[in-house]
């Protein structure tokens, strides 16, 4: 927040201001990792303008079906409690307003192609000498060097940075992850990189550019399968829905439908032995401690089968829960919703609060919790407001004595016209 900014005490009935109340962020970030990262920061607080192309916005506008309220859903998923601005880049005016916007800012984001921003006159040298403590955030596919000119689709990293190669049946193609979730992890890396430079200036005043690729995002993600690799010279192969180095982790068929078993010590394999009627399954020397189970899965599994198909899901769920045994039921994604509501999680955001298709921020705070403040923007809804109040500001800056105000905001709680 910058030091002219000060909070002002919520309204009786309003929303209480978030961890980030007062955060200004411009974001230029398209498609899910910037714009997933800059929603998680609305939610929190920030005050995130989302700079859009003219005619078209962001490319997941059209990224359809399914579409609720008119537009895809893929948009609606990761651009929640943000306001929207239609400019033109290429033109003087648009370019103008960005760079009037970025100069109050306190974070920017973007994935552009690397030198994009550069060319547009957006770079970070071009606009760091009028706002220094600016953080600004670039994320990249293959990094802004040798693979900036790579193109830094999900899939594509997926694929090259090894993911597939892990994913899937023995002996068959790779298989990428049923999300994008590279683009998922690195717009948390984003975040994280984003918080800790706000901490940097806190503390010296200066700002700085940071960059967070995907590949290098997925590549921290594989963690165990990474050390492994780097540790012995190993290439893992997919293993289905096996683990590499636990077992019994994996899927087993109950007499309705899937149920995994998520088996990590010795005392829970014990524990499912007892519950499923082998309890000499747990003093074979092939099964005794983790070890001999990995070098004998296929065994373990075939004496396994057999008792675990006698029973629902749903019925050794709750037995061998109770024995302290994790396992569980494959959800589809209405089980997996109702299941969190059964555990009293606020895993969704009602329809009145931020539009349809909601889910909620993950993270549960005791005194700055996220808030609902607004739907995703129609493109450009923003505009002549966002627009008024840099113009508003920049005159009252101009005035000595007169401090510049805050861009303008929605009320607390309140649903933005039109929707």
């Amino acid at each position: 927040m910058h030091a002219e900014q000060e909070e002002a005490p919520a309204a009786a009935g309003a929303l209480a201001p978030g961890a980030l109340s007062g955060l200004v962020v411009a974001d230029f970030g398209r498609v899910l990792a910037g714009p997933y990262m800059t929603m998680l920061l609305a939610d929190l607080g920030a005050e995130v303008v989302k700079i859009e192309r003219p005619g078209t916005g962001d490319d997941t506008r059209t990224w359809g079906p399914p579409f609720a309220d008119g537009q895809a859903t893929y948009f609606l998923g990761v651009n929640r409690n943000k306001r929207s601005v239609a400019l033109d880049l290429t033109d003087p005016e648009g370019l103008a307003a960005a760079r009037a916007l970025v100069d109050r800012a306190d974070v920017l984001v973007e994935n552009f192609r690397p030198g994009t921003m550069d060319r547009l006159g957006l770079g970070y040298e071009q606009v760091r000498a009028s706002n220094p403590g600016l953080v600004y955030c670039s994320v990249t596919g293959f990094g802004s060097a040798e693979g900036a000119h790579l193109a830094g689709y999900d899939l594509l990293v997926q694929a090259m940075g090894g993911l597939m190669s892990i994913t899937g049946e023995p002996g068959g193609p790779g298989t990428k992850a049923g999300v994008a979730l590279v683009d998922v992890v690195t717009g948390l890396h984003a975040g994280l990189g984003v918080l800790a430079a706000l901490r940097h200036r806190d503390r010296t005043g200066q700002g700085q550019r940071i960059e967070v690729s995907l590949l290098t995002s997925l590549l921290s993600a594989l963690t165990n399968q990474a050390a492994a690799h780097l540790a012995t010279g190993t290439v893992p192969r997919p293993l289905g829905n096996r683990h590499p180095s636990i077992t019994p982790y994996e899927v087993f068929e109950a007499s309705d439908r899937p149920l995994v078993l998520a088996v990590g010590t010795d005392r829970q394999f014990r524990a499912l032995c007892a519950r499923i009627g082998s309890p000499g399954l747990a003093d074979d020397p092939r099964f005794a401690t983790n070890t001999a189970r990995v070098a004998h899965r296929e065994e373990l599994a075939a004496a396994l089968s057999r008792p675990l198909a006698t029973r629902t899901a749903d019925a050794w769920f709750e037995e061998l829960t109770a024995a302290g045994v994790p396992c569980g039921p494959i959800n589809d994604l209405a089980g997996a919703f109702a299941f969190a509501d059964r555990l009293g999680l606020p895993a969704r955001v009602p329809d009145t609060a931020a539009g349809p298709g909601q889910v909620a921020h993950p993270v549960a705070f005791e005194a700055t919790p996220a808030a609902y403040r607004s739907a995703p923007p129609r493109l450009g809804e923003h505009t002549a407001e966002i627009l008024a109040g840099l113009s508003e500001r920049s005159e009252l800056s101009e005035s000595a004595g007169r401090p510049a105000p805050a861009l303008p905001r929605d009320r607390p709680g309140e649903r933005p016209v039109g929707r």
